[in-house]
Formats: structure tokens, C-alpha cells, sequence
């Protein structure tokens, strides 16, 4: 009985040289490999190599900011990103990517799906639909693979080329970048220098207007590599393995400073006191994919947008964090609240429905729909 598409076979492994954090390095170790996939992706030799070189290129010019522990799944990203964009639109070209990755690379649907930066279910509903119109089976569909990536010949790394372009990149990037910095800080040149001329007092209404918005913001959302420490505010440090989200803090307290998702939706919150107030965060659960954005509350009537970390490979869950500090009297203030108001997004539904709960922490999923709130369960205060 042929294996189902939920049950691809495993391909043998494409073993590399270990090499440090060295762009030059790991391009020597790595190009034979990715010139492979590239070409079981496009089915043609010259736009296989010019995919690896495009994007060892933009991984050149970024080579700093790639995490030590996780560079493979952040070029293996970039390259398929590249390549459907160039075919944005052609279903075939994404179910041969997602077939490409599953029985070629081996790699779990979960980090297939942050790959394409789709949902777990839409790579296996892809994936079944592939197999289906290829009018074959997995095992066939690895044999035609592994017979075509024998006939692959990669030529030798053109490395000076891909380091002549990363640097071009980078150095074309860091002056957009200056641009808008210099478009953006113009106006409040202006701005300054009128008030200055007059001499007269600001306008605290214009100040008021300005230190709002950005409430319906995108959560920055980080991706990375198990173990990865992150250090967030007040000291605190964060990490994220395959068993759960981990903290280490400057106070400790006994027991496990470390939490389990499940497969549930939920978030919890935890708050943890550091100079200056406390530190909140904590572990969200159970997502069909990364969140839209986290909403916590900041105890003056108001709220922020968190930050995000994910783990590669699984987008469902992750830690949430503040990017400041809460001052003790907001939190006073959270304590305080009856937590029957609703912050406009009750109607929609989601997790921590009802009048009698503090929903300091909103969870919203890609669409918006809320997806999961905070509890009366207090984790580590």
C-alpha cells in the first residue's frame, strides 16, 4: 500500500562540513547542496545556479544579523521565497516547492510552513494535491528527485561575485535607509525651528496627537533558533527550546522558570519585577500559525504592541514581551480593574470570553479575529 501524502518517506541526509559564522565558509560547504534544491525546484540548470547566487547575495548582505544556530533554515528561506515570487501565482510551482521540501529536504510540515508563510494545513492540503496530480505515489515522486539531483553538476562557488554583491546590497541599503531617515526627521526640523523662532509655548495638543497611533501596528515577529537567548528589558533574558519558552531573570524564585505550550489556544502572563517596575511577558499556545499581533494593556487605559519570538520549524507558539517596563502603579492599576470592559474585540470571539476576567494580554491571529486572552492565572509576580 503506497504511503499517504502525511506519511512521506525520509530522504538521506545532505551532509556538510561544519563551519563557524563565516559567510565565506559556509557558501564553499553549502553551494553544492542548495544548487541542488534550486534545481529540483526549477527544473533548469541556469536559473538554478542564478537563484542560489541571488540569494547568497541578500544573505551576504545580512550576514551579521543571521542567527549562528539556525543560518540553513534562513537561507533555505530566502531561496524559496525568491523563487515563488519570481512565479507568484502558478499553483504548480508552489505544490513542486512543497513537494521539494517534504520528500528532498525532509523537513516537517510545520517548518514548511513558516517557510512559505502559510499555515500547517494549507502545506498539507498542497502537498496532497501534488501527489494527486503527479499520478504517482512518495516513493516514486523520491526516486524521480534523487535520479534528478545525480545528473546535477554545480560548478565551482563563484564567491568573490557573491561577496562583491552583498556588499554592493548592503551598502545600497544602508543608504535608503538614510534617506528616509533624513525625509522623516526634516519635518521636525522645521517643526523645531519655528518653535524656536516664535518663542512661544508648544502646542500640547499636537504632542498628544503625535505619541498616538501605531496601537494597530504589526507585532515585530523574530524567528529563532532553539536556544537562542534574547535579551529584552530590566536584564531579562529569553529563549525558546523544542519543550517550551524559557526565562532567566535577575531575581530568581523557586521552581521551574520555564513554561510548556499546548495545543490549545491560550497566553499566559507573567510579570517580573526589574528596575524600573515589571517585566511582562509570556508564552501564547496553540495558533494556526504566527500571530497578527499581541495587545497588552499598560494599566493608564491605554495598550502596546508586544513583541514576538518564534522558534523555526513552529509557528503555532512563542514568547510575547513589552518592550519597556510597566511603572508599579499601572500595574496597581491592572490589578484593579474589573475586566468587564471589552477592548473591541469580545464580538469576534476568541479564548477568555466573559465579564469577569483581566484581559491584559490580547493574542490576534492574520486576520484579526482575537485568538487568545489572558486569564485570572498569574504566573510568576
Amino acid at each position: 500500500m503506497p504511503p499517504t501524502p502525511d506519511a512521506l518517506p525520509v530522504p538521506p541526509a545532505h551532509p556538510a562540513p561544519p563551519v563557524g559564522h563565516d559567510f565565506a565558509a559556509y557558501a564553499r560547504a553549502h553551494w553544492p547542496r542548495l544548487v541542488v534544491t534550486a534545481r529540483l525546484l526549477t527544473d533548469d540548470p541556469g536559473a538554478a545556479e542564478e537563484l542560489v547566487r541571488r540569494t547568497l547575495v541578500r544573505m551576504c548582505a545580512r550576514w551579521r544579523r543571521v542567527p549562528r544556530n539556525d543560518v540553513d533554515f534562513h537561507v533555505r528561506r530566502c531561496l524559496v521565497r525568491i523563487h515563488l515570487r519570481r512565479l507568484r501565482g502558478r499553483r504548480a510551482a508552489r505544490r513542486r516547492t512543497v513537494l521539494v521540501l517534504r520528500i528532498w529536504e525532509g523537513l516537517p510540515d510545520a517548518e514548511i510552513a513558516q517557510l512559505l508563510g502559510c499555515s500547517v494545513g494549507a502545506v498539507r492540503a498542497c502537498a496532497r494535491h501534488a501527489v494527486k496530480k503527479s499520478g504517482s505515489d512518495a516513493v516514486r515522486l523520491r526516486e524521480v528527485l534523487t535520479r534528478a539531483a545525480g545528473d546535477v553538476l554545480p560548478s565551482e562557488v563563484p564567491l568573490a561575485r557573491l561577496q562583491a554583491g552583498g556588499r554592493v546590497r548592503r551598502r545600497r541599503r544602508l543608504a535608503v535607509a538614510a534617506a528616509v531617515c533624513a525625509a522623516l526627521l526634516a519635518p521636525v526640523a522645521v517643526v523645531a525651528a519655528d518653535r524656536l523662532g516664535s518663542g512661544g509655548p508648544g502646542d500640547g495638543a499636537s504632542g498628544a496627537r503625535a505619541g498616538t497611533g501605531g496601537r494597530g501596528a504589526t507585532s515585530p515577529v523574530r524567528v529563532v533558533a532553539p536556544g537562542e537567548r534574547v535579551t529584552a528589558g530590566g536584564g531579562v533574558r529569553m529563549w525558546l527550546t523544542a519543550d517550551g519558552g524559557h526565562w532567566s531573570v535577575p531575581v530568581r524564585l523557586r521552581g521551574d522558570d520555564g513554561y510548556q505550550p499546548s495545543d490549545e489556544p491560550g497566553v499566559s502572563l507573567r510579570m517580573d519585577s526589574v528596575p524600573g517596575g515589571f517585566f511582562l511577558s509570556g508564552l501564547f499556545h496553540g495558533l494556526d500559525g504566527e500571530p497578527g499581533r499581541v495587545e497588552v494593556s499598560t494599566g493608564d487605559g491605554g495598550s502596546t504592541t508586544a513583541k514576538v519570538l518564534v522558534l523555526a520549524g513552529a509557528p503555532g507558539w512563542g514568547i510575547w514581551y513589552a518592550s519597556t517596563p510597566l511603572p508599579g502603579k499601572n500595574v496597581e492599576a491592572l490589578f484593579a480593574e474589573d475586566g468587564s470592559g471589552d477592548d473591541g474585540g469580545g464580538d469576534r470571539g476568541g479564548a477568555g470570553d466573559g465579564a469577569g476576567d483581566r484581559r491584559i494580554v490580547t493574542v490576534y491571529d492574520a486576520s484579526g479575529r482575537v485568538a487568545a486572552r489572558s486569564d485570572r492565572e498569574w504566573w510568576r509576580i
